[in-house]
């Protein structure tokens, strides 16, 4: 992005009041901390669930700056009223392991499908001109026909998460074709970078590789012969500001990818690269795993490129160079 189009997207967003829900997770928070840089009036919504994602931590710049609402958006009423006066909203609340659907269904069905629904229903009775922009996932494609995977590749979730995050995201287009609603959704990869969930890999299995290494421990590599690609955060958010402020976006789905993709055994030589040093072993993938991996993907992000101008500014090297800069200096507090 060049400075003037940055420039002109800040601009849009000065003074705007913003609604992020999941506010305290990963890309909530990224989000946040963009968005009061550019003089947005902000608040965020979180249910602090054990194992979501969320982490206080991630605010600390801005903690003083920023509203933060400790909620459940399972609950009726819990998001109605503050959703109202609100331009934009960046929807992130969700139940994000694959695995942790396969082991309960019921919770990931509550969180990532009704409390969507919830949301939307309150966005229409008190917000119904609110620009919404939500985050999907490639996981609803399943496996990959072909290589890149674009928008009108056939959706086959391999686990319940997938599932409901595709109802998820159907909803969201309904909301938009029945009732107006300006609604855009964003099929993300491996979103990486400063704040990600490092703890274990309910989140993204590339925290945990983080977290041993700078731990001075050899981390897992399962097979590695797959491929996979890799969003640097910022690019992320800077694609969710598009999403939700560029007309032409309205009522769409769109992939974010990355400007190459990777085997794991690649990555994994990166990341000791990035620490300086590390080890890794390679194993076979656990059987629980294997039966909803998804296998090589590699999205193809072309739509969303032509419709928005955005494109993945951070190589991977140089992302996981910040990464693990971030995360040496504040290790103890996602741990």
């Amino acid at each position: 992005m060049t400075r003037e189009e940055d420039a002109a997207l800040t601009e849009k967003f000065k003074g705007a009041r913003i609604l992020i829900t999941g506010g305290l997770g990963f890309i909530g928070s990224a989000l946040a901390l963009r968005l009061v840089a550019m003089g947005s009036e902000v608040a965020l919504i979180d249910n602090l669930l054990a194992d979501s994602g969320a982490n206080p931590f991630n605010l600390a710049p801005i903690r003083d700056r920023v509203t933060v609402e400790i909620r459940d958006m399972r609950e009726p009423g819990a998001v109605a009223p503050l959703v109202e006066g609100r331009q934009f909203l960046f929807n992130l609340a969700a139940q994000t392991s694959h695995l942790g659907s396969m082991e309960d269904p019921v919770t990931d069905l509550d969180i990532n499908c009704r409390a969507q629904l919830l949301l939307l229903e309150a966005c229409r009775a008190r917000a119904p001109g609110i620009s919404i922009v939500f985050a999907s996932t490639r996981q609803i494609y399943g496996k990959a026909d072909y290589l890149p995977v674009d928008e009108k590749h056939p959706l086959r979730p391999p686990d319940v998460n997938g599932i409901n995050k595709m109802a998820g995201e159907i909803y969201h287009l309904l909301y938009h074709q029945a009732y107006g609603i300006p609604v855009s959704a964003l099929r993300l990869t491996n979103t990486y970078g400063p704040r990600m969930r490092i703890k274990d890999a309910r989140q993204n299995f590339l925290g945990i590789w983080l977290r041993r290494v700078l731990e001075g421990q050899p981390f897992e590599v399962w097979g590695g012969e797959q491929i996979r690609d890799f969003t640097y955060i910022d690019d992320v958010v800077t694609a969710f500001l598009l999403a939700a402020t560029v007309p032409a976006a309205q009522g769409r789905v769109f992939n974010i990818g990355a400007e190459r993709a990777v085997s794991l055994a690649e990555l994994a030589r990166l990341v000791i690269e990035a620490n300086g040093g590390g080890e890794f072993v390679t194993k076979s993938f656990p059987p629980e795993r294997k039966r909803i991996d998804i296998g090589d993907y590699q999205a193809d992000d072309r739509l969303f490129r032509d419709t928005t101008g955005w494109r993945p500014t951070v190589p991977l090297e140089a992302g996981l160079v910040r990464s693990m800069a971030f995360f040496r200096e504040n290790l103890a507090h996602y741990v």
